[in-house]
């Protein structure tokens, strides 16, 4: 079987002298591995088209479950990446969650576009590296079907209060009083905190970058989302701790 698609190059590991091992986020098929062969060699129009974090039309060969490209257009390379290690790292993050929350030889659409766009924003430093980050973090949990429930109160229905408390446990929301009833444990969050998470899986896709929050209210949204991301996933992202090490 024979098929064009686009794809983000989201792993890259070197074959030999010449060829390459790749893992790309498809728009068509989602994450799959495949083979790029000559790909090392620079007068190859593979060589850059297969490239870590290249977004690119790929022409892709299957046979028996294995993956070959055997020709790649480059689209985009996000060039502003490379000029800043700590975007760098934040996007290699990205890559990695992607292999852990896209799903694997289906259609990910809306997963290419959500990493895509992180990608662009992050860039051209067009957002706050730490905003897009919990949006990509909130929004992919979502997709995968690991949506939490903000709407309301899980216990009296209440929508908001002064400050509500975070389950990552249940993924779910208390009121102050609820919380106190039921001695939870959780997160504390501030009522335009809540508010932000709640933008970051239930806005239109188009706004989902589009808010701001000061610079104590924005890492406590990321303490929330990566909190999140701990209990559903329940692994350990180097990416990450690398990213963190660039702020200590």
């Amino acid at each position: 079987m024979k098929f064009k698609t686009s794809g983000l190059i989201i792993k890259e590991q070197s074959i030999g002298e010449q060829d390459r091992l790749v893992t790309v986020l498809t728009d068509s098929h989602g994450v799959i591995r495949a083979f790029v062969r000559r790909a090392k060699n620079i007068k190859s129009p593979t060589c850059a088209a297969t490239g870590l974090l290249s977004y690119s039309t790929l022409y892709i060969s299957e046979s028996k479950g294995t993956y070959s490209i055997t020709d790649a257009r480059s689209l985009k390379q996000f060039m502003g990446l490379r000029e800043d290690i700590r975007n760098m790292s934040l996007a290699q993050y990205f890559c990695e969650l992607s292999m852990a929350l896209c799903p694997k030889e289906q259609e990910a659409g809306d997963f290419l576009r959500l990493v895509l766009n992180a990608l662009h924003l992050l860039s051209n430093n067009k957002r706050d590296p730490l905003l897009i980050k919990a949006c990509v973090e909130m929004r992919l949990l979502a997709l995968a079907g690991y949506m939490p429930d903000l709407v309301m109160c899980d216990s009296c229905g209440v929508y908001e209060s002064q400050q509500m408390m975070f389950i990552p446990r249940t993924g779910k929301l208390l009121c102050d009083s609820c919380a106190a009833q039921n001695n939870a444990r959780g997160i504390t969050v501030p009522l335009s905190v809540i508010t932000a998470l709640r933008h970051t899986i239930y806005s239109d896709f188009d706004k989902l970058f589009s808010f701001a929050l000061s610079d104590g209210s924005l890492k406590l949204l990321n303490t929330i989302t990566e909190s999140y991301l701990s209990t559903i996933t329940e692994k350990d992202f180097l990416t990450l701790q690398f990213f963190k090490m660039m702020d200590e």
